[in-house]
């Protein structure tokens, strides 16, 4: 992909995007108060967890507690009944009640704003702490995850090896237009079109612009 062509990428892809819908925690962003609180609870429990599943173990979470002192009296073991059957809900569970009580305790129960701050906390990493800084609070930041990582590199717009270092190529060239957008719609585009393995290239709305890179079979 040739670097200027980004712009004309990004709008055929969030075109796609209405067909799609919007993943969980995407979609909590565009209701009309948006809760860092949730947004940040979600994205924990989504890491390695399909959207079927996500959504539902959210509402169920959220219905015992919503805000951080209350889910920081929740115990343990409920907390995991609640969002079973996301993946690794034993560590997902501990790593909830510990943010909680440490939001609580560290910052007055408001969830931090910037990646600095939100990296501090348990069972946060680079990508929760980026999402939570762009959907949460709308400021600039990029989520890169398996699909982000997979297709901008499949298209040939970024070399790298790992997503920490996707995150860091992304950040050095693409406009800032598009940071807070891209993890929404490359989650949706590579869930549905560009996938793993045999992706759906002849239903791709931006084939004309990928390299293709390490694609040896596709549909």
């Amino acid at each position: 992909m040739k670097d200027k062509d980004i712009h004309a990428v990004m709008r055929l892809l969030e075109t796609e995007l209405a067909q799609f819908g919007l993943p969980p925690v995407s979609a909590m962003a565009e209701e009309a108060i948006v809760d860092p609180f949730k947004i940040l609870i979600s994205t924990i429990i989504s890491a390695r967890t399909k959207d079927e599943v996500t959504g539902p173990a959210t509402g169920r979470l959220f219905a015992l507690a919503a805000s951080p002192a209350t889910m920081a009296s929740v115990p343990e073991e409920n907390i995991e009944k609640a969002i079973y059957p996301a993946g690794f809900y034993h560590t997902k569970a501990k790593a909830i009640r510990k943010a909680s009580k440490e939001l609580v305790e560290r910052f007055g129960s408001r969830v931090p704003d910037t990646i600095e701050e939100l990296l501090t906390l348990p069972g946060v990493g680079r990508k929760t702490a980026n999402l939570v800084v762009t959907l949460a609070y709308n400021t600039a930041g990029i989520c890169v995850d398996t699909h982000v990582h997979r297709i901008t590199n499949r298209w040939g717009y970024v070399n790298t090896k790992t997503p920490h270092e996707t995150e860091q190529a992304l950040r050095a060239k693409l406009p800032k237009k598009h940071w807070i957008a891209i993890n929404t719609i490359l989650v949706m585009h590579g869930q549905n079109i560009c996938k793993p393995v045999s992706p759906f290239c002849s239903r791709c709305p931006v084939i004309r612009h990928c390299a293709r890179i390490g694609v040896i079979r596709s549909r």
